[in-house]
């Protein structure tokens, strides 16, 4: 069993910022890439950013220069730093983690965490 748990979802107003990160736990042999994505009311997900253990970045081109992903290792953890943020940038946010648990390779979610901006 894995699970992934998400914290720093909120409200903001326009041009503020916020820093969620996300948890892995569980029967865990290694991580590789660990990512966001976000869903918008009415929208299809979408990624925002993604972190290879290697350190490979990418990045939507709606938050590129605003936001910045980040892990730790040693904590299985993955961050999300997002600045300036836009009313754009409502949705919820899920971490996602391509984890090896055991011999298995699995695609692990978060249950998800709100983030509303307000103009």
């Amino acid at each position: 069993q894995v699970q992934l748990v998400e914290s720093g979802g909120g409200s903001v107003q326009a041009g503020g910022s916020l820093r969620l990160s996300c948890t892995a736990s569980g029967n865990i042999a290694s991580i590789n890439t660990m990512a966001w994505y976000r869903q918008a009311p009415g929208k299809q997900r979408e990624s925002v950013a993604a972190l290879t253990s290697g350190g490979s970045t990418n990045y939507a081109d709606s938050v590129k220069g605003r936001f910045t992903i980040s892990r730790d290792n040693a904590k299985n953890t993955v961050y999300l730093q997002m600045n300036s943020l836009k009313s754009e940038d409502t949705a919820v946010y899920y971490c996602n983690a391509q984890i090896v648990a055991g011999f298995m390779p699995l695609d692990a979610w978060g249950q998800g965490t709100l983030v509303t901006v307000s103009s």
